[in-house]
């Protein structure tokens, strides 16, 4: 079905059933608990979810599939962030135009910074990619600040032309991002016992987008196309000798996922029309890395898993504070509490990188297959037990 496999198209299907109910299943904890600091089923953070996994779902069609490591895909990022906002602000307050030209844009983008950096392969590659993200990092905090806004970032005004939306424009206020007039911060809270659900429109946009391209990197992977940038990661100078130049494919794997990664920067734009240059620095190249190798690299889902799972501890452990850890540990006699919480308080709050940083390591010394990695290996052994 959908010109996918049984096991493609339940995985599909899984993703999907996920997705859809992300809102309920992500706040399993009652309304005013103890521990509804770890809900994380509202609207800006599940949008984030989305939105990086798409991120990392193309990333991974580019280092899981040919094994070129890029630390520059955060300018793609940037570039498509700075395209959507532009047309938020020149074309209509609509956010279709603004993700369709962010994907092409940083397609554009992708394709000049990646037929200079796929000259070299290896490190040097990586050293291109981040000397060419750290370049346009630079131009746009200072040297494009009338096209970018420099440090203080790009976002909409009142005054902008919006020559689409025609006698639309001039209702007193900033318009907000919507899709055929629904807006994307619009949301429907649900409540049932003790629990509230919250349903946005933004969330659901993004959700649409990711099943859409989540599809398409399945068929990629699956299609001879995959095939042949499996076989330049297995070994590059092997299918050289055959008389195929791998270039075309790793390039044209390139562009792909900087229209990715563009894809993501219009989405984020259109539930925030704000675009900074922070957003092609190093450390967001870094963080899709991360992501991509925590989930699993080469997998089609992991990236989508890592990409949550680190905007889980940046946006929820981050919150936790002493007196938070207080109220968790009050049960208990004074000094112990008092020790619990000294015990705790590193890996929480400002000391997130900690706990994360430590699940990374222990990810790669354990599981060097990132977690779907391990979870599949742990099925296998299962089934093989049973077999015997």
């Amino acid at each position: 079905m959908l010109g996918l496999n049984r096991n493609d198209f339940l995985m599909l299907l899984f993703v999907f059933v996920l997705v859809a109910a992300a809102p309920i299943f992500l706040n399993p904890f009652p309304e005013g608990s103890t521990f509804a600091q770890f809900n994380a089923g509202y609207p800006d953070l599940m949008q984030r979810f989305l939105i990086f996994g798409i991120f990392a779902i193309g990333f991974n069609i580019l280092f899981g599939l040919t094994g070129y490591l890029s630390f520059g895909h955060a300018a793609f990022l940037g570039a498509g962030s700075y395209a959507g906002v532009w047309m938020l602000k020149l074309l209509t307050i609509n956010v279709i135009p603004a993700i369709v030209v962010s994907t092409i844009v940083a397609g554009v983008f992708s394709l000049m910074i990646g037929y200079i950096s796929l000259r070299r392969s290896g490190i040097y590659f990586s050293i291109l990619t981040l000397a060419f993200a750290q370049m346009s990092f630079a131009l746009a905090a200072s040297v494009l600040t009338p096209i970018t806004g420099g440090e203080t970032g790009l976002q909409t005004t009142l005054s902008d032309p919006r020559i689409l939306d025609g006698a639309a424009a001039g209702t007193g206020n900033i318009p907000a991002p919507s899709l055929f007039g629904l807006e994307m911060g619009h949301s429907w809270k649900v409540a049932v016992g003790d629990w509230l659900w919250t349903f946005n429109v933004g969330y659901y946009l993004c959700a649409f987008v990711l099943m859409i391209v989540f599809y398409i990197s399945i068929r990629i992977f699956r299609s001879p196309f995959g095939m042949m940038l499996k076989a330049i990661k297995s070994n590059n100078e092997r299918l050289s000798y055959t008389g195929i130049s791998p270039r075309p494919y790793t390039l044209a794997a390139f562009v792909i996922s900087g229209m990715y990664a563009g894809l993501a920067g219009g989405l984020m734009v259109s539930m925030d029309p704000l675009a900074g240059a922070e957003r092609m620095q190093w450390t967001a190249s870094g963080e899709v890395v991360l992501m991509t190798i925590l989930g699993g690299v080469g997998t089609v889902v992991g990236p989508v898993l890592g990409a949550g799972i680190i905007k889980y501890f940046e946006n929820i452990f981050s919150k936790i504070n002493d007196g938070l850890l207080e109220q968790w540990f009050a049960f208990m006699p004074d000094g112990l509490a008092d020790f619990m919480v000294t015990i705790v308080h590193p890996f929480v709050g400002k000391g997130w990188h900690l706990s994360l940083g430590l699940m990374f390591m222990l990810v790669v010394i354990f599981l060097p297959g990132g977690l779907v990695g391990g979870v599949t290996g742990l099925f296998r052994r299962l089934f093989r037990r049973r077999s015997h």
